[in-house]
C-alpha cells in the first residue's frame, strides 16, 4: 500500500532518499530551507532537495521556522502516514514529531549512539574509526535520541574522504528507507532503545579546523586532510597559505618537524610522528598542483626546499 509521506531536506545528501521514497509511495509535501542568497549579487540558490522536488512535480513549502504559527496547521492538512526527516536544517517540535500514525522517521550518517549531532562522517575519519554507516531511527525532540529502526554499515578504507563516504552514505540511507517504512506500516519492525553509555558528539566543524600542526602525528595530519575534504579544507603557512589537497602518511620517514622537504621525489613534512607526504596543494587564488608543478613554481620564484611552516599561534 502506498503511504503518504512528508519529506523534509535540504543538501545533495537528502536526495537519494526523497528519489526512492517518490518512486514508491505518494510524496505530499516536501519541506526544504528557504532559497538563500549567493555572493557578489548573483541571484539566489535553491537547495538540492527542491531543485529535484521540481523535477518530479511535487509540492514544496520552504517556512523560514517551522514552529511558527501555523505551520502546524498547515502540514496537519496533507494528513501525512509518515514525515521521513534527512539533513532537513530545522528542529522539529513534539506536536510535529507525532502528527503521523507512523511518527517521524530521520535517516542520521553514523551507527547510533556513536556520532550523534552535526558531523558524524568527519568525526568517523577524525577519530580513526574502522567502520561507520547509516541509521533510520524514531525523531524525538531530544537530539539524535530516538529507537534505532535499521543500520546497515560500511568499512573505512585508507582513501576515503568526507566527500566519498557522504556520497556512499547517501545512497545507502536511500536503501534502508524503503524497508523502514515498510516495517513500520506491517507492524514488523520494533525500534531498540539506544545505549546512551556509548553516546558520543560529532560536534560541528570550524573554519580554524583547517590549520595542520606539525606537532600531531603524520597519521593523524592524514586523517585530518581526508575528513575536512571539502570544508573547512586543510592548509599550512608557508608565508602565505598553501592548501593540502591530498597526503600519505609515511610513519618510516622521520624529518625536521614542521619542515617541508624533499627525498625519493616526494615532498614531505615532518610532524611528530613520521612524515607527511604532499601530493596534491594549492597557493590561495591558484589552481591545484602536482609535486613536479609546485617544485617548478618555487624555483620560477628563486625559492627552494627545505622551509619551515607556521601554525597560527591562537589555535590548537
Amino acid at each position: 500500500m502506498k503511504l503518504r509521506i512528508v519529506f523534509m531536506g535540504t543538501p545533495e545528501f537528502s536526495v537519494p532518499a526523497l528519489e526512492v521514497i517518490h518512486q514508491r509511495h505518494s510524496v505530499v509535501g516536501v519541506y526544504t530551507q528557504p532559497d538563500r542568497p549567493l555572493g557578489r549579487g548573483l541571484g539566489v540558490q535553491s537547495s538540492a532537495v527542491k531543485r529535484k522536488a521540481i523535477e518530479c512535480g511535487l509540492p514544496i513549502f520552504q517556512p523560514n521556522r517551522l514552529a511558527d504559527p501555523g505551520e502546524f496547521e498547515k502540514l496537519s492538512l496533507l494528513k501525512a502516514d509518515a514525515i521521513v526527516v534527512v539533513a532537513y536544517g530545522q528542529i522539529l517540535k513534539k506536536n510535529l514529531l507525532t502528527s503521523p500514525r507512523l511518527g517521524s522517521i530521520n535517516i542520521h550518517s553514523s551507527l547510533l549512539p556513536r556520532w550523534r549531532g552535526a558531523a558524524p562522517i568527519q568525526w568517523a575519519l577524525l577519530s580513526g574509526d574502522i567502520k561507520t554507516g547509516v541509521t533510520t531511527m524514531r525523531l524525538v525532540e531530544k537530539l539524535d535520541a530516538g529507537e534505532i529502526l535499521l543500520q546497515q554499515e560500511m568499512i573505512l578504507s585508507n582513501e576515503d574522504t568526507a566527500q566519498t563516504i557522504h556520497d556512499r552514505l547517501a545512497q545507502m540511507g536511500a536503501d534502508l528507507i524503503l524497508p523502514t517504512l515498510e516495517g513500520l506500516q506491517d507492524g514488523t519492525l520494533e525500534g531498540i532503545p539506544q545505549d546512551e553509555s556509548q553516546v558520543t558528539y560529532a560536534h560541528k566543524l570550524t573554519k580554524e579546523m583547517e590549520w595542520l600542526n606539525p606537532e600531531w602525528s603524520a597519521e593523524v595530519l592524514e586523517r585530518r586532510v581526508r575528513a575536512l575534504n571539502p570544508w573547512p579544507g586543510t592548509s599550512i603557512l608557508v608565508g602565505q597559505r598553501l592548501k593540502i589537497k591530498k597526503v600519505k602518511a609515511h610513519l618510516d620517514i622521520q624529518g625536521r618537524k614542521g619542515e617541508i622537504f624533499q627525498k625519493a621525489g616526494m615532498i614531505l613534512l615532518g610532524t611528530s610522528q613520521g612524515s607527511l607526504e604532499l601530493i596534491g596543494m594549492q597557493w590561495d587564488g591558484k589552481k591545484e598542483v602536482d609535486v613536479s608543478s609546485f617544485i617548478n613554481g618555487l624555483r620560477g620564484r628563486g625559492q627552494e626546499l627545505p622551509f619551515q611552516v607556521s601554525y597560527p599561534k591562537n589555535l590548537s
